[in-house]
């Protein structure tokens, strides 16, 4: 899937927060925005998924060339976006397993039931959790990193072709950061593209992006390759202004 972002500008609450965005992804490409707290890294990809508090004041967003700015977020969802979110909402009353299975019926309407199981049982062991972890309801009485495997596991469900990671890192230990970026880097195919929020250089050295921009106050104010992440993290974000 190749993302195109052009002039993007944002508000939301009264408040603009992107001031004009522009970025292509093409197919196979893994691009990272940094940038401090505040910034609208979160807002891109709440709009990108379609988020409906947040108004599109001009630009445009498309998809293999045809625009999603009229799209409701399950009908981008369809297109194949997917979005990880940086802090998951707890479903309770819905299971975890049923949950699963329902997406993947939205991906193959023809999946049975067994091979859903099939797959799910490898996508928990590559995960390092136990069956009784989709015993669960959605989220409910997870810590932090489980969260975080949870949203991997219907990543690896629904098998997007564009993915959206809005901080995978936050709140992960090493050991947990380093697997749940090796099972993303198994997704990683010449069809599949992926925008990852991040504040930390750290998990770039699972993931090696392709591209890595800096956003500040709205804004993309520098793009360059993994190195910049490195020149991030010694300097400061102000460095790349």
């Amino acid at each position: 899937m190749k993302l195109e972002i052009k002039d993007l500008h944002v508000f939301a609450e009264g408040k603009k927060i992107l001031n004009g965005i522009s970025l292509v992804i093409n197919p196979g490409e893994i691009h990272v925005i940094m940038g401090p707290n505040g910034s609208g890294k979160s807002t891109l990809s709440y709009v990108l998924a379609g988020h409906p508090s947040y108004k599109v004041e001009k630009g445009d967003m498309l998809i293999d060339g045809q625009s999603i700015l009229d799209l409701s977020p399950d009908e981008r969802s369809k297109k194949g976006l997917f979005l990880l979110f940086q802090n998951p909402v707890e479903l309770e009353g819905i299971n975890l397993s049923k949950f699963l299975f329902t997406l993947a019926k939205q991906k193959n309407k023809t999946v049975s039931f067994t091979d859903f199981k099939k797959q799910l049982d490898i996508n928990l062991k590559l995960l390092e959790v136990d069956e009784s972890f989709v015993d669960r309801d959605v989220h409910v009485g997870l810590s932090g990193g489980e969260k975080k495997r949870a949203e991997v596991l219907q990543l690896l469900t629904l098998q997007p072709s564009f993915a959206i990671l809005d901080e995978l890192d936050s709140g992960l230990d090493v050991d947990s950061l380093q697997l749940l970026a090796k099972t993303v880097n198994k997704l990683r195919t010449p069809d599949f593209s992926a925008l990852i929020i991040t504040h930390y250089q750290r998990l770039l050295n699972c993931l090696q992006p392709d591209v890595v921009h800096v956003m500040i106050d709205g804004k993309i104010v520098k793009s360059g390759n993994a190195d910049l992440a490195k020149e991030v993290e010694e300097e400061g974000y102000q460095s790349a202004k």
